[in-house]
């Protein structure tokens, strides 16, 4: 039996995560749901080790918060073989862009990137799936970064937000 595997789970806020305020009827980021996500998942093989980096909507992230996870994913990869982002679709291909630009050459794991179009609170979640997508593909991607989402793994770079289709795609 061969031992698990160490995947870090870096949290960045955005959608995925976004929860219901009853206080005043808004969805904002407020605390992590990442844990009763994975609670609802069979991971055998895999140990997931949990590390909030921030918790923000995408569209008030600086390039010094892009530069802060980057930072996080190169001390994650010291001592996991590799890292999913739980990220806001908004500003994830600029993330992508910077991991590439600063880690791009030297990874040896891979960096999947995911997030979701609605909350996983909504009955109508695309979380879940996009959650589970990035989990499985940061086992089986060879060394590098990437977008999990929709039943689709796109590598960086040249990955952007298609707002048309609500989906990532390669940048024509």
């Amino acid at each position: 039996m061969t031992a698990p595997r160490d995947i870090a789970l870096l949290s960045t806020g955005g959608t995925i995560e976004k929860t219901y305020n009853e206080s005043d009827g808004t969805i904002t980021n407020q605390r992590s749901v990442l844990e009763i996500m994975l609670a609802g998942l069979m991971l055998h093989g895999v140990r997931i080790h949990r590390v909030p980096v921030m918790n923000k909507d995408s569209l008030l992230m600086t390039a010094d918060d892009h530069d802060v996870i980057v930072d996080a994913v190169a001390k994650a990869l010291e001592s996991h073989e590799g890292v999913v982002i739980t990220h806001g679709t908004d500003r994830l291909q600029f993330t992508g862009e910077r991991l590439v630009e600063r880690l791009g050459a030297s990874l040896t794991h891979p960096v999947v990137l995911t997030g979701a179009m609605r909350p996983f609170e909504l009955r109508t979640t695309d979380a879940l799936q996009n959650l589970t997508e990035a989990l499985l593909a940061v086992q089986i991607a060879p060394p590098g970064v990437y977008v999990a989402m929709h039943n689709e793994v796109l590598r960086f770079p040249g990955v952007v937000k298609d707002l048309e289709r609500m989906r990532f795609v390669r940048a024509s």
